[in-house]
């Protein structure tokens, strides 16, 4: 049994401030791509998992939200049996992407069809939120609004499915802490009327610390075809929409030739 944690795109990202529990007031805009990290689930006795896959190292010796959400499951509904996870981690880490939100609640969505567990999406979510800010997010998929930390959720009035997007890290690992601490604002206020017409308060913060995110996204808002490039989350991965396959392919080689270090994914928007 296989399930897609699909890659979180924040297609703008405003701060609203510092909120008295210590973490920031945000408005942003989520979308998700139809590639990201592969899970895998088989019928097991206990609960299992193996990583493997370009970024597997960077997870060596990290507490895995991957196993904590199968434990968390399997306690609230008294599953008695367990399960053989795989994990083929393609995203790369502390990039932007919510990769680790994302594994978090793919393995929900997986486990709960494994195990025949009768959920509500609400009782999920919920079980979600106990993970992260972003994981009840990701274990929707779909563009949302997402407001407070993130967590608060609306629907979005915007429909991109099947919009061809570049996905673009230039080898930068920006800790979200990190970003933030350097944030000065002042933020641009809550998100417009066309959510898309925003942008990402973040982005100075980030290319002040990692100089090569704002060559990225230089070189995306340069492409022939780019609709919108930004920076996703707090970095450093950085992202841009196109009004065609043919002209995200053609950026997809064209930085394949000259910054071939660069990790890339091109992808549509789910």
């Amino acid at each position: 049994m296989r399930e897609t944690a699909r890659a979180k795109i924040n297609l703008a990202l405003h701060v609203l401030g510092r909120r008295a529990d210590g973490y920031h007031a945000l408005d942003t805009l989520f979308a998700f791509t139809e590639a990201g990290d592969e899970l895998e689930a088989e019928p097991a006795d206990t609960l299992s998992l193996d990583i493997a896959g370009p970024f597997a190292p960077a997870l060596e010796g990290s507490d895995n939200l991957v196993l904590r959400a199968a434990q968390l499951l399997k306690e609230r509904y008294s599953v008695g049996s367990g399960a053989a996870l795989h994990l083929e981690k393609r995203l790369p880490v502390a990039a932007g992407l919510g990769g680790g939100s994302a594994d978090a609640a793919g393995t929900l969505r997986l486990l709960v069809r494994l195990w025949r567990i009768d959920a509500s999406e609400g009782d999920l979510l919920e079980l979600a939120a106990t993970l992260g800010a972003d994981v009840p997010a990701c274990l929707l998929s779909r563009t949302m609004r997402g407001e407070g930390r993130g967590d608060r959720l609306s629907t979005a009035p915007l429909s991109l499915t099947g919009t061809p997007v570049l996905l673009v890290n230039p080898g930068a690992a920006l800790a979200t802490a990190d970003v933030f601490r350097r944030w000065t604002g002042p933020g641009s206020g809550p998100l417009p009327a066309d959510p898309l017409a925003g942008g990402n308060d973040l982005e100075p913060a980030a290319i002040a610390l990692a100089p090569t995110v704002g060559e990225a996204l230089n070189r995306l808002r340069a492409a022939p075809g780019v609709t919108l490039a930004r920076m996703s989350g707090s970095g450093a991965t950085c992202f841009g929409l196109f009004e065609s396959a043919a002209a995200r392919d053609s950026a997809v080689a064209v930085l394949g030739a000259e910054r071939p270090a660069w990790w890339r994914l091109a992808t549509c928007l789910a």
